[in-house]
């Protein structure tokens, strides 16, 4: 099977497999596409947390993303961990060089576990300068609230939260309900022209460790195969409560989701 697209992964790398990068790639794959990386930090962690995390020097994530992109062009950029200030501002410079327009925006804040993966800077630095740069981002209601200032607690909060982002030169926004507190989790589509929740009822489970990975990266993946943005997050939602389901109960802690839930294996191997 020839991949349908080619997804540039700008992120962090989690030595679990469950989020970052290898997260990522799991899903361009799974999805039918072809994953690149620009690695923009190592962690050490597992499902009950993060024990430590090295970063990339900036100039070596803006050398990775421009020799890779110099090979191969990316049809879409996905970027999740940027921790530090000089670390977005290298990934700043690095996209106008690349010029994909394509570019989804999971900003990773806290790990699963409640590790914070970002500083004070770097995230104003992503609020003031970043955000505006990419085609869509797709917060959780912590990392809203953190963007915004404001304390959100139910849908009606989740629409307000979304507008503000708008104001700050946001071009769309998936604000992710997974933290919410009702039956339902509701996923709220927002930009000038357009708003529409996606409505699903929650998953009774600890293990959704990667879940804000993947889905960014399923909508990278089906943007940069041709579904317009809307539709790109309609199936990737459906691809992550897909892998929730099959609940694969891996560690002690926040298990991660099971990535090859979409794929049917006809081929025996001998």
């Amino acid at each position: 099977m020839k991949p349908k697209s080619k997804i540039l992964i700008i992120a962090g790398s989690d030595s679990s497999g469950g989020a970052g990068i290898q997260a990522d790639i799991k899903t361009v794959t799974a999805l039918g596409s072809y994953a690149m990386t620009a690695v923009t930090a190592v962690t050490s962690q597992n499902t009950t947390g993060v024990n430590s995390v090295i970063a990339v020097p900036p100039k070596e994530i803006e050398k990775q993303i421009l020799f890779t992109v110099k090979d191969i062009k990316p049809d879409a950029i996905k970027i999740g961990m940027l921790h530090s200030e000089n670390v977005i501002l290298s990934v700043i410079k690095a996209l106008k060089i690349v010029k994909t327009k394509k570019i989804i925006l999971d900003p990773v804040m806290v790990a699963k576990g409640g590790f914070k993966l970002i500083n004070d800077k770097a995230i104003k630095v992503l609020k003031e300068q970043l955000i505006r740069k990419v085609h869509l981002i797709t917060p959780n209601i912590p990392e809203a609230e953190v963007l915004t200032n404001i304390k959100i607690k139910n849908l009606d909060g989740m629409i307000n939260a979304a507008n503000i982002l708008l104001k700050f030169g946001v071009k769309n926004i998936l604000l992710k309900g997974g933290h919410g507190k009702t039956k339902y989790m509701n996923d709220v589509f927002l930009n000038k022209k357009e708003l529409k929740i996606f409505k699903n009822k929650k998953i009774k489970t600890k293990n959704t460790h990667g879940t804000g990975c993947t889905l960014s990266s399923a909508i990278a993946t089906f943007f940069a195969c041709g579904k317009d943005l809307n539709k790109s997050c309609e199936l990737a939602i459906k691809y992550v409560n897909q892998s929730i389901r099959s609940n694969l109960n891996y560690g002690k802690g926040h298990g991660p989701i099971n990535h090859l839930s979409s794929i049917k294996i006809d081929r025996k191997f001998k």
